[in-house]
């Protein structure tokens, strides 16, 4: 697959040609970290390939190099050696300008404390991706509805982050992540703060999303509840992959058929919602 060539203001370099379908390959990735005059060896020879459409996990305790290795794919950190070619970029040539647009336009991301604005609503929240993107009012409000129409919060939209309970927010960080239409998610322990139910609700939602929008899903997790709903589970120790193994999902959620507009009850009229 060849994801597209320029991004905005050209920032991006020339992408390289990667396997089809391929949206991460990772080439015998080190990851070091200075320790006093030595360093910690967190990522160890990683190997992985991601295609499009992908609900996956990188799952093990903490420690086991999941998170830097999340962090790496989307940017945020760089290799110690190796390479990692996400969206046909490779992330160790990219300056930090240019890793900033990929992230803007390409990447969504799930943290597990929400990261929400807590002085702005839940419609000004799911709208500032699109503000960093330069795209018009009436294109704004027409996706962020749509957005918050699939994660059942149209009737949330002038709601404070202190007015919603922890799945609620959660839904909202979803909705901001998704709001842009990025080819990748990551998430990073999602279901860490929510109770059972809400873990639940949201998990439901990006498998949804995940189905119907064939957007990609990375996970880092340990968090059972989270692994039972993954349709390729891998498994990392002190830094190496020790286990690679695709499944069905394992889901206690029920109906998958069940559309995106009806994940959750709301009578708010969209139309008429600003």
């Amino acid at each position: 697959m060849n994801t597209n060539k320029k991004l905005n203001n050209g920032v991006l370099p020339s992408t390289i040609e990667v396997g089809e379908d391929s949206i991460v390959e990772i080439k015998n990735l080190v990851k070091n970290f200075p320790i006093g005059n030595d360093f910690f060896t967190a990522l160890k020879g990683i190997n992985l390939t991601f295609t499009e459409g992908e609900f996956a996990g990188l799952v093990g305790p903490s420690g086991s190099g999941k998170t830097t290795l999340l962090n790496i794919i989307g940017s945020l950190d760089v290799p110690s050696d190796g390479d990692v070619i996400v969206l046909s970029h490779s992330i160790s040539n990219l300056t930090q300008k240019q890793a900033a647009q990929l992230r803007k336009e390409k990447l969504g991301f799930i943290f597990q404390n929400y990261n929400l604005l807590p002085v702005y609503t839940v419609y000004e929240n799911v709208e500032f991706p699109l503000l960093l993107l330069d795209i018009g009012a009436d294109e704004r409000k027409k996706r962020i509805l749509e957005t918050l129409e699939w994660v059942g919060l149209s009737d949330k939209i002038r709601s404070r982050p202190s007015q919603l309970s922890g799945g609620e927010c959660q839904r909202v960080a979803i909705a901001r992540a998704m709001v842009k239409r990025p080819s990748l998610v990551l998430a990073d322990e999602p279901t860490a703060n929510l109770d059972s139910e809400n873990s639940h609700n949201v998990l439901q939602t990006m498998v949804k999303l995940n189905r119907e929008l064939k957007t990609s899903f990375i996970f880092a997790t340990h968090d059972e509840k989270v692994i039972g709903y993954l349709r390729r589970i891998i498994r990392l120790e002190d830094g190496k992959v020790v286990d690679d193994t695709t499944k069905p999902p394992k889901s206690p959620m029920g109906d998958l058929n069940i559309p995106l507009t009806n994940t959750y009850a709301s009578d708010t009229n969209l139309g008429g919602a600003l």
